[in-house]
């Protein structure tokens, strides 16, 4: 097995100077669930030091570390040792992107990017292998992982894009250097730090920075945004813009969704071919961002109805619609997790989603604060 990192392409990758050899399987930043043959990142923050937990790292069987020059060497642990290790963590993002033969695709929005990657990394695995961002790396430091985790031999990449501020996605994206960049759709989150709707969408936007020459951006055709999104992605020289939704001339448009209790049956015309396919997923939302995951195969290049079918394989992730049965007085209660972050439209999806319950017993929704959306 080829392994993912050495000593001596980590240390040349980061400017670092390696201190013994290693051949790392995987990247870590977190010595909790490190795995054997991973590569322990010492981060530093505001309230930790990775570098505290390096004995843990190696007993957990960690082939070696990635460290700072200004902090105590581990004994017995190879390492790399390079001034920043944030900053290396970045260069081995790019250091993986260049040599990666993945096509890529990132993905933002202010509502189901990741419902959206998880579909789209489910669909893509039916034309090829896969490398996906995981949970919810998707900022500065889990792009970042993501990336540095990539394999060389992979067909294909599907990376997350979050923010809550202006100027977040434009370094997200100069590290990935997407082949395409999609924005699910542009709503108001994160409102207290922005001045409204259109500064969201201006944020957003900045993905298009980083697209490869030749590149596509896929935009939502029923966003109330899309015309700013197409001229901001057109400003950064991108000419090829792929549209999904149910608006006419749609690249991939909804014909018809039959949305049920668990799941729903989707019929869709793709660059003018119709496809039809399930998803095992609750909720209108989901076939909205399946018709993004189409245009994302088709700018990548993938068979559209193989992606279609693959998404058929697509789970619930916790936290964001997965469901259990749990015991009550009586019987059993259906619980829908969708407890990972709210905004008002996600809100409404799920109460979209909670209407689709079968008729006969009660629907009963816990809520929370909604956050981020000033006075």
């Amino acid at each position: 097995m080829t392994p993912l990192w050495t000593a001596e392409e980590a240390a040349a990758a980061t400017g670092g100077a390696a201190r013994g050899r290693f051949a790392a399987s995987g990247v870590s930043i977190d010595s909790r669930t490190a795995a054997p043959g991973d590569l322990f990142v010492a981060l530093r923050g505001p309230n930790f030091d990775g570098h505290d937990h390096l004995a843990e790292a190696a007993a957990k069987g960690c082939a070696g570390a990635l460290v700072s020059r200004a902090a105590p060497l581990p004994a017995g642990l190879p390492c790399v040792a390079v001034a920043d290790t944030q900053a290396a963590l970045e260069a081995l993002a790019r250091a993986a992107r260049a040599r990666t033969r993945a096509r890529t695709a990132a993905i933002t929005g202010s509502v189901g990017k990741t419902g959206t990657r998880a579909l789209c990394a489910a669909g893509l695995a039916a034309a090829g292998s896969v490398h996906a961002s995981e949970t919810n790396l998707n900022n500065h430091i889990g792009l970042p992982l993501s990336l540095a985790r990539l394999a060389a031999d992979r067909d294909y990449a599907v990376l997350e894009m979050g923010m809550n501020h202006a100027g977040e996605i434009a370094a997200l994206t100069a590290i990935a250097r997407p082949d395409a960049a999609a924005i699910t759709t542009v709503a108001p989150a994160h409102l207290e730090f922005f001045s409204g709707i259109e500064a969201i969408a201006a944020a957003k936007a900045e993905i298009f920075r980083g697209v490869t020459p030749g590149g596509a951006a896929v935009l939502n055709r029923d966003d109330a945004t899309f015309g700013a999104l197409a001229r901001a992605a057109r400003a950064e020289g991108i000419s090829r813009v792929l549209t999904f939704g149910a608006a006419p001339g749609a690249d991939a448009r909804l014909i018809e969704c039959e949305a049920g209790p668990s799941g729903s049956r989707v019929r869709a015309a793709v660059a003018g071919r119709e496809t039809r396919y399930a998803l095992p997923l609750a909720g209108r939302h989901h076939a909205r961002n399946s018709l993004a995951v189409l245009a994302v195969a088709l700018a990548l290049g993938a068979d559209p109805a193989a992606v279609a079918a693959g998404m058929e394989s697509a789970r619930a992730l916790p936290g964001r619609g997965r469901r259990f049965r749990t015991p009550v007085r009586g019987g059993a209660a259906v619980v829908i997790d969708d407890a990972y972050n709210a905004s008002p439209a996600s809100m409404a999806a799920a109460f979209e989603t909670l209407a689709l319950a079968p008729a006969g017993g009660r629907r009963v929704a816990a809520l929370g604060d909604m956050l981020e959306l000033g006075a």
